[in-house]
């Protein structure tokens, strides 16, 4: 008998001797199952299993791992006898107790769904705005729509853009004349250093050099003053015409938009009212005559802040021009006239800084 077993099972599983066995139940489950890889696994008379065995093959299953991977990244994963996948062991790391995911429809959050619905709801109205806009230009354009007009209101808009233009032509020539009176006043400076190295050099013309010297200095140095009152009246008017006015025009510019939206939706209400009125157009005309009324709100606040600035923009501009052209009347004529001092006076009369005067010894000329 022990000879007929050694040949046909494994080394370490022997079936029992019938004379030792003291539970008949446990040599008939030995004889009487088949031969598998479950039958080599020992059962006690209580029905529990030996985990002896089973630790002898996880210490096997160890050592058959190759080194590279460490123990703490592999699992045995244990299945019932029946199960198709007995045997098989998984490699990987090691995780514990795993939680199987629910699947379903991911759910947005509140508050990031609300925002898109809001950045939509935006875009939709400016689309629409901008439609209405669009169509009132164009029908404008053409002839084929009516524009609300204020003719007061436009006629002062219209001068206060031609005005602009003319302060931008002043402007630019006073720059012009500005950089032509630097030239002459760098070259008479040159002229006059030049006058005087001669009248050093030349005895028999040292006076005509020096007289001629001292003049071309004293030019030179009423030219950079009245440069001074020439850059002070750029600087000023400059100011009025890019800032002032500017600031005004962008204030039309917003009224323009609103008095075009106006038109816009009051074109858009009298289109539905020239319709059928019934329980699909009603809520559509009182949406519109909402809009309407929202945009004839803006349309008469912006008429109004247009005419306030106007209004303040004309009595800045008189003070200022009234100021600058003073000034720069009474500083071209005293240069002319070759007044040093009167024109010394006109620049301190405006608040105007002035060079610090040279230490030079005065001339014949200043001294006449």
């Amino acid at each position: 008998m022990s000879d007929t077993t050694s040949d046909t099972t494994p080394n370490d599983a022997t079936l029992p001797d019938p004379d030792d066995v003291s539970d008949p139940e446990e040599l008939t489950m030995a004889y009487d199952s088949p031969r598998s890889a479950a039958a080599e696994i020992s059962v006690t008379s209580n029905g529990d299993f030996d985990e002896t065995g089973e630790h002898n093959f996880n210490m096997d299953l160890k050592r058959s791992v190759p080194v590279g991977l460490g123990l703490s990244e592999t699992h045995m994963t244990s299945h019932g006898f029946d199960s198709p996948t007995e045997g098989i062991v998984e490699a990987g790391p090691f995780q514990g107790e795993r939680t199987q995911q629910r699947s379903g429809p991911v759910v947005l959050a509140e508050e990031p769904r609300s925002t898109a619905i809001e950045k939509l709801e935006l875009v939709r109205k400016w689309s629409l705005n901008t439609y209405k806009c669009t169509r009132q230009i164009l029908s404008e354009k053409l002839g084929r729509g009516s524009r609300t007009v204020d003719l007061e209101l436009e006629a002062q808009i219209e001068i206060l853009r031609d005005n602009k233009k003319k302060y931008e032509h002043i402007l630019k020539l006073a720059q012009t004349l500005s950089s032509q009176l630097y030239q002459m006043v760098q070259t008479q400076r040159h002229l006059g250093d030049a006058f005087a190295d001669l009248s050093l050099k030349s005895i028999e013309l040292h006076e005509e050099f020096g007289y001629n010297a001292d003049t071309q200095k004293l030019l030179a140095k009423n030219g950079e003053t009245l440069l001074g009152a020439i850059n002070f009246f750029i600087s000023s008017v400059n100011t009025l015409v890019n800032k002032t006015i500017e600031d005004t025009l962008i204030t039309v510019k917003q009224y323009e938009t609103a008095r075009i939206e106006y038109d816009a939706y009051r074109t858009d209400l009298e289109e539905l009212n020239l319709g059928p009125r019934d329980a699909t157009t009603m809520p559509k005309i009182e949406q519109s005559q909402q809009m309407f009324q929202m945009h004839k709100e803006k349309y008469d606040k912006m008429r109004g802040d247009v005419s306030v600035k106007l209004k303040f923009l004309e009595e800045n501009k008189v003070k200022v021009l009234h100021n600058q052209l003073v000034l720069f009347h009474n500083a071209i004529a005293a240069y002319f006239a070759g007044n040093q001092k009167q024109l010394e006076q006109t620049l301190k009369q405006f608040h105007v800084k002035l060079k610090t005067p040279g230490v030079d010894a005065p001339s014949w000329l200043e001294e006449q």
